[in-house]
């Protein structure tokens, strides 16, 4: 364990609080969140009145502070503007969830704009309703976290602090936060230490910390330093580390091969040797959300990608954003007509559905701190699409850091799975590295459908045809980074012709991990049966 860390933040509540570290998300909605299609602005209305429910019973036999703070968020929650602006972008076609997120999130960056500090602490507040309701409306509450624990956060919420039970001790500890805020009013009414303006600084659960709230001083074991936001101009297509000595396998004439792993879960990695691997080639991140629900929450996404980071290590991990739409829709969107089975798909969708892309870039940027991530896009056809999605990623980001939230831009790179954008590689600046996504590049070449209608027999097919495509495609890299993440990929049959088209980086389903590693050792690099084999 490393030594002390030592941390000077801004002291906002007097005491000394020593725990274990509790590293918090602001809202956790489970995988199990559902929200119905034809929910609208009844499911709304009744989950503000839950929310007010709620309030109202976390009021009862609290202090006069106490209640004047959630006095004032039943009172915005009344606030007949909030709800009409809502229903406004549903009128638009927004999904209930997103309209809900996107209405207070423009309050929210509102007060965080403001010259007034006492402004700009209400910010919180109106953060804890937000949550509030998307909880309710998606029939998740807030968890709780440990008795005797340090809270250590961006920021903390009202109603976390008054429905927490402080009697074992703990602490809080907020990147960011206000001295005075409703929270550090609440922390000086019950004695629990608390700082302020600590700044980002790396932390992990369970580590021991210490809170001095009389002279702002934050003790940590385990920690690191503080974590600077990366310049959003700045593009970090390096920490892919593409040459770090995990994960490799030599051809027999001596060739370096890197291999990655496909996965769809969180928890598939839990049976994947990490130091056998040289990280996560693919992670397909909508199967981790199950609902429209959880593609609106930001903690529950950057909970999920901070997981496989930290499982990762220093080795890279690709997550490509949500490839959602046409044969597969989200659960809560799939009433729209813009998501029929032949309506726009990946980077399309994301492009045409901002807010859905807006919160996963956050939750993706927010969980680079944690690792080496690069980010992939889905069904990338015109090299506009990147440049747009790349913008999202850098307006994010600024917001991030006029907030005070750490975050690291990711190298930003494409599935290669359109023909036409596989033809003209060599066009996408914007991209900073490719992945071949075999499975639909052959599906469109061939003009066939997945779907049981005799895709699968003419596969074999249409192989030369995907063959000479992914080498016409490396040429025209320039250079850049280039692996295959599709099922070609996992198929020792098809190493030699993918050797020889140029091939080097490898992401396959982890089944497959061991297979592939023994066919690539018994292979020169250009493809041909090494000698004696």
């Amino acid at each position: 364990m490393a030594g002390p860390f030592r941390v000077k933040a801004r002291s906002a509540s007097p005491g000394i609080a020593t725990g274990p570290v509790h590293l918090a998300q602001q809202r956790n909605l489970t995988a199990s969140s559902r929200l119905q299609p034809a929910w609208r602005y009844d499911s709304l209305a009744a989950a503000i009145e839950t929310a007010i429910g709620e309030l109202e019973h976390l009021s009862q036999g609290a202090d006069s502070e106490s209640r004047d703070i959630i006095d004032f968020q039943i009172e915005v929650l009344h606030d007949p503007t909030i709800a009409e602006a809502t229903a406004s972008r549903m009128a638009t076609g927004e999904n209930v969830a997103f309209a809900w997120v996107n209405t207070l999130d423009g309050y929210i960056r509102e007060l965080e704009s403001s010259e007034e500090e006492q402004m700009r602490a209400r910010a919180v507040d109106i953060l804890d309703i937000k949550n509030r309701v998307l909880g309710a409306l998606t029939g998740t509450p807030a968890a709780d976290f440990p008795a005797g624990s340090v809270f250590v956060a961006p920021d903390m919420e009202p109603s976390r602090f008054l429905a927490h039970d402080w009697s074992a001790g703990g602490g809080i500890v907020l990147f960011n936060g206000s001295a005075v805020g409703h929270v550090a009013l609440l922390a000086r009414s019950r004695s629990i230490p608390m700082v302020v303006s600590a700044g980002p600084f790396t932390a992990s659960d369970g580590h021991p910390i210490q809170v001095d709230g009389d002279s702002g001083e934050i003790v940590l074991q385990g920690g690191g330093p503080s974590i600077p936001a990366v310049d959003s101009q700045v593009t970090v297509a390096s920490d892919r580390k593409m040459d770090s000595d995990d994960g490799n396998v030599l051809t027999a004439d001596g060739v370096q091969i890197r291999l990655f792993v496909n996965i769809n879960d969180p928890d598939e990695i839990a049976s994947v040797d990490a130091a056998g691997v040289g990280g996560v080639g693919l992670m397909r991140s909508e199967f981790a959300v199950m609902s429209v629900a959880d593609a609106a929450n930001e903690e529950r996404q950057f909970a999920i990608y901070r997981r496989v980071l930290e499982w990762a290590g220093e080795k890279p991990v690709t997550i490509r954003m949500f490839d959602i739409g046409g044969d597969k829709p989200l659960s809560g969107l799939d009433d729209l007509p813009a998501l029929s089975a032949t309506g726009p798909r990946g980077i399309r969708l994301l492009l045409a559905r901002p807010e859905i892309a807006r919160i996963q870039a956050r939750a993706l940027l927010r969980s680079a701190v944690s690792g080496t991530l690069a980010v992939m896009l889905p069904m990338v056809t015109f090299p506009s699409e990147v440049e747009q999605m790349r913008q999202i990623f850098l307006d994010q980001a600024s917001q991030l850091d006029r907030r005070g939230i750490p975050y690291r831009m990711p190298s930003i790179g494409m599935m290669v799975e359109v023909p036409a954008a596989a033809l003209m590689l060599d066009t996408f600046t914007a991209a900073d590295f490719f992945s071949f996504g075999t499975n639909d590049l052959a599906q469109y070449l061939i003009a066939s459908a997945r779907d049981g209608s005799g895709f699968e027999t003419q596969d074999d097919k249409a192989r030369p045809a995907v063959l000479r495509l992914l080498e016409q495609g490396a040429k025209l890299a320039a250079g850049k980074p280039v692996g295959i993440c599709g099922d070609m990929a996992s198929d020792p049959e098809c190493l030699p012709s993918l050797l020889a088209a140029g091939l080097r980086h490898f992401s396959v389903a982890p089944a497959r991990l061991r297979a592939i590693r023994s066919a690539i050792v018994g292979l020169n690099a250009d493809g041909t049966t090494a000698a004696g084999e």
